[in-house]
C-alpha cells in the first residue's frame, strides 16, 4: 500500500472500504483488473466495523430465510479453510428459556436439516455445564458451528492482498459527483476531506459497494436505489462471559446473540429504521430494552460491566425496480425484510458501466464480491473465473495488530529499552504505534489517531482512549508524524466518537469514572475549548 498513485491506470472505481469494497477490490485483484477504491473516512468505518464480528453457522436464519442460512452456512465453512487467521472458531449454542416458542423450538432442528445445516441437540445441564453463565432454567439447547470473525482484520488484509496485485486506495476521499453522459459514467469526481486535494476519473466501470449510503451514490447517477436503514445498537462487556457465541432459540429479535471477542463480549442487537446512516449512534432506550430482554438468556448481563455502546447500519434494500426483498415493518424494526444480498446492474436505468453490491452479511461478503465480479467481467469483457473461492487469504502487516493478543505476547517477548506502553488497556507499546504509522507513510496527512484505532487495539479496552488517546497523541507529537494544532483536533474527534458510545452505558460507578476522564481531558487539554 506504499506504491505511488496511479488512479487514472485503474479500470474500476469502487466506492466503499468496508468489508464488502475490499473483497471485490482483492476479488479484481485476482483476475487481473486494476481498480480504485475510495473510502469516506477509513476502511470499516460503516456496518463493517459496527456488528457482533459473528461467522455466522447460517442457524439464525432457518426459519425466516432458508437461502440466506445455506449461504451462511456455506460461506462460513469457506472462510474457516481460507482465512483461519482472522476467525475464531468458537463453535455456538442456540437456546431457549421458558416463555420461549415452543412450537419454534420444536420446528428448530428439523428447519436445520432442510437447508444440511449441522445442529446436536444437547441436555440443558450440559450446556450450562458448557457456559456457566447461562440461565439456570434453560428448556432447549442445540449446539452449531457459529464462530467469531474479526472485521478490521479481514477488510485489512483484502485490500492488502488487492493492492499487492495492483489495486489502489485512497481513504478520507468523497465520491462528490458521478457525471452521467449518453447512459454511462464518464467521469466520477473526488474529494479528499483531510487535504482538500480534488480529482477527477475515468474510470470503464462504478461499483458502488458503500453499504448505507448505497442509495445517495445511485442517486447521484440518476438511478434511485431504496435503501431501508435499519440502525442496530451493541454493547461490550468488560470481560468475556462465554466461550462460545450464544443465541437465544427463537425468530430473530432483539438481544438474542451474545458474541466472544478476544477479552469482551458484545451483547446485540436492535433493529430501528433511522433517516440518514449518518446519525447512526447508539441510545440509552435500546440498551435499555436489550439488557432487560438479554438477562432472561444471561443473567450475569444485569450486573457486570460495559465498556461501551456502538452501532451500525444495515443496508436493507427494499424495492429493486422488480427484485422487491420486502419493505418492512415501518412502525418496529425491519426484521421482515430479506438479510440477503443485492446486485444490480443499473444498465435497467440507463447507467451501463454502474452495478451497486449492497446488503447481506459479513459473513457473505466474498461471495457477494465474487457475484458483482461476475458481473463487473461480463460488462468489461473480461473472461478471467473467481479465485476468492480457492485462494487463501494471506495475512498481513497492516492487519495483524487488531489481533488482542499480539499487543501483549510482543511487548512481554520483544520488548526493546526506551520502547514504552502507551495504552495500557491494550498493552500497545510506541514501537507498534511507529510500525503502523510506517505502514501508512503514505497517508501521513491523513487521519492518524483513528485510523490507529482501526488498525490495533488503541482505545479499544476500559479506558476508552481517555489516557491512551493522549499518550499516543503525544508520541505522534515527539516522532514527528503530527505538527500545530492537528493532533489536539485529532484527540477531541477521536475521543468525541469514543465518549459516543459510553454516553448510553453510564450508570453508578462507571458514571463517576466517566466524569473523572471527562474532568482530565478538559482539565488537562482543555479540549472542551477547541472549535
Amino acid at each position: 500500500m506504499t506504491k505511488a498513485l496511479k488512479p487514472d491506470a485503474a479500470r474500476v472505481l469502487i466506492i466503499g472500504g468496508g468489508v464488502t469494497g475490499t473483497g471485490v477490490a482483492r476479488d479484481l485483484a485476482l483476475r487481473g483488473i486494476p481498480s480504485l477504491l475510495v473510502e469516506k473516512r477509513d476502511l470499516a468505518a460503516g456496518a463493517s466495523g459496527g456488528n457482533h464480528g459473528l461467522l455466522h453457522s447460517g442457524a439464525r436464519y432457518v426459519g425466516s430465510d432458508p437461502e440466506a442460512a445455506r449461504e451462511c452456512m456455506e460461506e462460513s465453512a469457506l472462510l474457516k479453510r481460507l482465512a483461519p487467521h482472522c476467525i475464531e472458531d468458537t463453535k455456538g449454542l442456540f437456546v431457549a428459556v421458558p416463555g420461549d416458542d415452543e412450537h419454534y423450538i420444536a420446528e428448530f432442528p428439523d428447519l436445520c436439516a432442510k437447508v444440511g445445516l449441522p445442529a446436536k441437540e444437547l441436555d440443558p445441564k450440559t450446556a450450562m455445564a458448557m457456559e456457566p453463565h447461562l440461565a439456570r432454567d434453560v428448556i432447549a439447547a442445540y449446539e452449531v458451528r457459529d464462530g467469531t470473525i474479526d472485521p478490521f482484520m479481514l477488510c485489512l488484509d483484502n485490500i492488502s492482498h488487492a493492492c499487492s496485485l495492483g489495486a489502489q486506495m485512497l481513504r478520507n476521499t468523497k465520491v462528490t459527483a458521478l457525471n452521467v453522459e449518453g447512459g454511462a459514467i464518464r467521469t466520477v469526481s473526488l474529494h479528499n476531506e483531510k487535504t482538500g486535494d480534488e480529482l477527477v476519473i475515468e474510470p470503464e466501470l462504478v461499483i458502488n459497494a458503500s453499504g448505507a449510503w448505497a442509495g445517495i451514490v445511485a442517486d447521484m447517477a440518476g438511478a434511485p436505489l431504496s435503501v431501508v436503514h435499519s440502525q442496530g445498537t451493541l454493547v461490550i462487556t468488560q470481560d468475556r462471559l462465554s466461550a462460545r457465541v450464544v443465541n437465544r432459540l427463537r425468530m430473530a429479535s432483539d438481544a438474542d446473540i451474545l458474541v466472544p471477542g478476544g477479552s469482551v463480549s458484545i451483547l446485540g442487537t436492535t433493529s430501528v429504521r433511522i433517516d440518514d446512516p449518518d446519525d447512526c449512534r447508539p441510545t440509552v432506550e435500546e440498551v435499555d430494552r436489550m439488557l432487560d430482554d438479554a438477562i432472561a438468556m444471561v443473567p450475569i448481563l444485569e450486573t457486570t460491566r460495559y465498556i461501551r455502546a456502538y452501532a451500525g447500519v444495515r443496508p436493507l434494500v427494499a424495492d429493486t425496480n422488480g427484485d422487491a426483498n420486502g419493505d418492512g415493518d415501518s412502525n418496529g424494526g425491519d426484521r421482515s425484510v430479506s438479510r440477503g444480498y443485492t446486485l444490480k446492474d443499473h444498465a435497467s436505468q440507463g447507467v451501463a458501466n454502474f452495478i451497486t453490491i449492497t446488503g447481506g452479511k459479513l459473513t457473505t461478503f466474498r461471495y457477494m464480491a465474487e457475484k458483482a465480479g461476475d458481473l463487473a467481467c461480463r460488462k468489461l469483457k473480461v473472461d478471467v473465473p473467481c479465485r476468492t473461492r480457492t485462494e487463501p487469504l494471506p495475512p498481513s502487516d497492516a492487519g495483524r495488530w487488531t489481533d488482542p493478543r499480539l499487543g501483549a505476547r510482543t511487548w512481554v517477548d520483544r520488548a526493546e529499552e526506551g520502547d514504552v506502553i502507551l495504552c495500557e488497556c491494550e498493552m500497545v507499546s510506541g514501537r507498534v504505534v511507529d510500525s503502523m504509522m510506517q505502514e501508512m507513510a503514505q497517508d501521513s496527512k491523513l487521519s492518524a489517531l483513528s485510523a490507529l484505532n482501526i488498525r490495533s487495539r488503541v482505545g479499544k479496552g476500559p479506558c476508552q482512549g481517555c489516557f491512551c488517546g493522549p499518550r499516543v497523541t503525544a508520541h505522534l507529537y515527539d516522532e514527528g508524524w503530527l505538527e500545530a494544532d492537528r493532533g489536539l483536533d485529532e484527540l477531541k474527534e477521536f475521543v468525541g466518537r469514543r465518549w459516543r458510545g459510553k454516553a448510553p452505558i453510564l450508570w453508578g460507578v462507571p458514571l463517576q469514572q466517566a466524569e473523572l476522564q471527562e474532568a482530565l481531558l478538559c482539565g488537562m487539554l482543555e479540549l472542551e475549548r477547541k472549535p
